[in-house]
């Protein structure tokens, strides 16, 4: 085998993906058909949840430090305020902030730590071609080369060739409408602590603060290129018009731009995020529109779910079917944060009068209420998501199997205070227990790949699990919490003693060795 993993992609989520099976031992190679790294910032938001998957993959770094955060949205209807949403605590224990920060920038971040690790993308190399057998699977090059892999991931975006290649089906719409995208320098007295957005009866425009002097992102809906195809320069000039039409005598004016874009939203999803020893992550699996910022945070969680099972079924130490869990635990978010953007994009449209009068006159006072801007910020953080129901989820007292765990201060048995994300990064934790609850989950994981670390004391006391959207619960102590088996992703494998982590193991690996 030339790699035992072949990513195609090197996105924010083939590089995360990357990342997660070097940590865990494995030989990858990431190709991408690129001449080499995207500049543009594209995505320009990363919820907590997205922070905590960076964190555990040692990719956050300096990044908090360099974003902006911008923590209201400020409507208004020409240059009179009449809504302000507040994003505050999401209601669930994170240290990992939100950020306003380029996906150029995360996908940077992600280059530097999968170099650490040994791996550097190879630009310019497209996919062809891919021959699948019961060993592994060939990929054919742009240039002719052949590389030998035991499995392959496709993170190549929307249009995924891997997707096309593994015959897997994409069913879906695009929205007929298109939006405008433009990055650039703004001389305005907007409050770069926030982010703007004027309701019109010609679409909505939205303005966020970007990383550097007087950068912004403007976003807005606008019918006026629907068949064509405009340059950049036809583009910012449009959106310049939709500046004075739009936000009033605000003194705003888009002085440079460094990006411009015309886009689609698309709404599918794939039919199987697996065939054979193929897979799928990322857009590749899910398209939906970017509103929200749900998209690479998404794609993210895909990557992480599916690293430390790859990594265990290449080992030999688990069954293929622990990769079937990887959709079934996946395959539901995507399918609700779908059903949101699209809800999103039908406001932000308002193609009718009265879906205007409901947008303009409703919502904005719905959004108004504190309860409802506190649901916002805990939905569309991620932090609630929970694999309880899922194939690797149980019952039973709360916290349940498949539920998220905080990021604990922890102890290691030599004295040394670590977060538990930390040791996340390479290992699998068992937290609390004596010297037979580690042997046990050692048995079956690997010597090298599970640790054991008790809680701080004075550190974090709660210990908080999430299950449903809305269902938080809080385990207070350690007698409430017992012995936990953690899983890289940081989730709630089993509690219990020996015998219990035992049973679930190796009901998830199956006969793996």
């Amino acid at each position: 085998m030339d790699a035992d993993v072949l990513v195609v992609g090197a996105g924010p989520v083939g590089l995360a993906l990357a990342c997660g099976l070097r940590q865990h031992g494995l030989s990858v190679r990431v190709v991408d058909r690129a001449d080499g790294p995207a500049t543009t910032s594209r995505a320009n938001f990363v919820h907590a949840r997205g922070s905590e998957v960076l964190d555990r993959l040692g990719a956050l770094g300096g990044l908090p430090e360099e974003s902006v955060r911008a923590m209201t949205i400020t409507t208004y209807a020409g240059d009179r305020p009449i809504m302000k949403v507040r994003f505050g605590d999401p209601g669930i224990r994170t240290a990992a902030p939100p950020m306003v920060i380029s996906q150029a920038r995360v996908e940077a971040a992600l280059r530097d730590r999968l170099a650490e690790l040994g791996v550097v993308p190879e630009w310019g190399s497209a996919l062809t071609a891919i021959e699948q057998d019961g060993s592994g699977v060939t990929a054919v090059l742009g240039d002719g080369h052949r590389v030998r892999t035991a499995w392959l991931a496709g993170c190549d975006g929307t249009g995924s060739t891997v997707r096309k290649l593994a015959g897997i089906g994409f069913p879906g719409v695009r929205v007929s409408e298109r939006f405008l995208l433009v990055d650039g320098r703004l001389e305005t007295p907007l409050d770069r602590s926030g982010t703007h957005g004027w309701v019109h009866p010609a679409g909505m425009l939205g303005a966020m603060p970007m990383p550097g002097d007087g950068q912004w992102r403007l976003l807005a809906y606008d019918p006026a290129f629907r068949d064509e195809k405009p340059s950049e320069e036809q583009i910012a000039e449009r959106m310049r018009h939709i500046l004075a039409e739009r936000i009033g005598r605000t003194g705003t004016r888009l002085a440079e731009t460094s990006w411009a874009s015309l886009f689609s939203v698309h709404r599918r999803l794939a039919n199987a995020y697996r065939s054979g020893r193929v897979l799928l992550a990322g857009d590749s699996a899910h398209a939906h529109a970017p509103f929200g910022g749900q998209g690479m945070l998404t794609g993210l969680g895909d990557a992480e779910n599916l690293a430390w099972k790859l990594a265990l079924v290449v080992a030999g130490r688990a069954d293929e079917r622990l990769l079937d869990t990887y959709e079934a635990e996946r395959r539901p978010l995507a399918t609700q944060v779908l059903r949101g953007s699209t809800a999103t994009t039908r406001m932000n449209i308002a193609a009718t009068p009265i879906g205007r009068f409901l947008r303009d006159r409703v919502l904005v006072r719905v959004f108004g209420m504190p309860w409802i801007q506190r649901y916002t910020t805990y939905a569309t953080s991620q932090l609630w998501v929970s694999y309880r129901r899922g194939p690797l989820g149980g019952g039973g007292r709360r916290p349940r199997p498949g539920d998220r765990v905080a990021d604990l201060a922890c102890v290691r048995p030599d004295g040394t205070r670590v977060r538990l994300y930390e040791e996340l990064r390479e290992h699998w934790v068992v937290l609390g227990g004596d010297g037979e609850t580690l042997a046990a989950a050692r048995r079956r994981l690997g010597g090298t790949t599970v640790t054991q670390l008790r809680e701080a004391p004075g550190g974090l006391p709660p210990v908080e699990a999430h299950g449903e959207m809305g269902s938080g619960e809080v385990a207070t102590g350690k007698e409430a919490r017992g012995v936990w088996l953690v899983r890289p992703d940081g989730h709630l494998a089993c509690r219990g003693g020996a015998a219990d982590i035992e049973r679930w193991l190796g009901g998830a690996l199956g006969g793996g060795r």
